[in-house]
């Protein structure tokens, strides 16, 4: 067995080598010639190297978008990008409270289009469009929202976050994702429209979802009273 490293992507080529020395004659039989080596390579198997959590690029103050250009980190990508980081570990804190079985799969949903909107994010180049949020994904947030409200009681007064505890975690997410949505319209060069769009989406969809969460698990939602006139 060999390992070969590759110093361009971080990797190590793991290869096993099997194989058979050159035999003798059969016993009995010298007429037959003697078989040579056989020599095969098995598998090849490309194991990624473990990576340091931290690298000292960013000590200056500075960090690295997708087209390798370094910002200041209180650029608005990198702002909108620690909000929709935000959103996401809000949703995995109200995924860890316990909300209604049926709520899950959307939220779990949520946390991997977040990945995605990040990547969007941090990728000025507009020729490069590996990883994008598309008009399907908001798609199926509109489509999320129209399902999940229509489980709920009609709005007829503003409502105050809070509640059960992965109620008031998802009003949380929807605030950070109102938030990304304003660094998003600060984003300076190309800017996917579908990025708008989706975060625009993913706010209605949270709030619906955070009165979902308060509906399923009974604990009833405080109404806005505003102060009577003096």
């Amino acid at each position: 067995m060999s390992i070969d490293h590759n110093s361009t992507n971080g990797s190590s080529r793991i290869r096993a080598t099997y194989g058979w020395n050159a035999l003798s004659p059969l016993a009995g039989n010298p007429t037959l010639p003697q078989r040579q080596e056989c020599v095969a390579v098995i598998c090849t198997v490309t194991v990624p190297l473990p990576v340091k959590i931290y690298t000292r690029t960013g000590d200056s103050g500075t960090t690295g978008l997708q087209t390798g250009e370094r910002v200041s980190k209180a650029d608005p990508r990198i702002r909108a990008n620690g909000a929709v980081d935000e959103a996401n570990a809000a949703l995995g804190a109200a995924l860890a409270a316990d909300p209604s079985r049926r709520l899950r799969p959307i939220m779990a949903a949520l946390q991997n289009d977040l990945f995605v909107l990040g990547s969007d994010i941090s990728n000025a180049d507009e020729g490069d469009r590996r990883v994008r949020v598309t008009p399907a994904m908001t798609a199926n947030l509109e489509s999320a929202i129209d399902d999940v409200e229509s489980t709920l009681p009609p709005l007829t007064n503003f409502i105050l976050p809070g509640g059960h505890l992965s109620g008031a975690l998802l009003h949380m997410a929807r605030a950070a994702a109102r938030r990304a949505e304003s660094h998003i319209a600060e984003m300076p060069g190309y800017v996917n429209p579908e990025c708008m769009r989706y975060v625009n989406r993913l706010s209605d969809l949270l709030f619906v979802l955070a009165r979902s969460a308060n509906q399923d698990a009974g604990v009833p939602e405080a109404t806005w009273t505003p102060n009577s006139p003096s």
